[in-house]
C-alpha cells in the first residue's frame, strides 16, 4: 500500500512541474517573457486557465499523498527509537550534581580566592 501510494506521489510530482514549466510566464520572471507570435500553441487564454486548473488539482493530490504517507510512516514508527530497532543500548544519562546551573561555565577560581567580590569605593 505505501509502494503504491509512493509512487503515485512521485509521478504528481514530475506531472507537476511539468504543468508549471508548460505555463506562461506572466511576469517575465528569467526575462523570457511568453512573447512570441501567433503560431505558439498555448496562447489562448482558455488554454491558461485548463493548465492553472490542472496545476491546482495536482497540487491538491500531492498534498493528499504527502499527508497520506506521512500518517502511514507515523502508524509504522510507533513509539520506539531507531536505537531500539537496532538493539543498541542507549547510553546511561550522566549523574546530577549538586552545584547550582551556571556555575560550570565559569573559569576555576584559585583556593585562596575571596567568595565575594570586593567593595566599590564610593569617591
Amino acid at each position: 500500500m505505501e509502494n503504491v501510494i509512493l509512487t503515485i506521489h512521485l509521478i504528481l510530482a514530475l506531472l507537476l512541474i511539468g504543468v508549471v514549466l508548460l505555463q506562461r510566464s506572466e511576469g517575465g520572471g528569467l526575462g523570457m517573457g511568453g512573447g512570441g507570435g501567433g503560431n505558439s500553441v498555448m496562447t489562448g487564454r482558455g488554454a491558461a486557465s485548463a493548465l492553472a486548473k490542472l496545476t491546482w488539482v495536482f497540487a491538491v493530490c500531492f498534498i493528499a499523498t504527502s499527508v497520506t504517507l506521512t500518517v502511514l510512516a507515523a502508524q509504522k514508527a510507533g513509539s520506539g527509537s531507531v536505537l531500539d530497532q537496532a538493539g543498541i543500548d542507549a547510553p546511561a544519562a550522566p549523574a546530577p550534581t549538586d552545584a547550582p546551573l551556571g556555575t560550570d561555565l565559569l573559569p576555576p577560581q584559585p583556593a585562596d580566592a575571596p567568595l565575594a567580590p570586593p567593595p566599590a569605593n564610593s569617591n
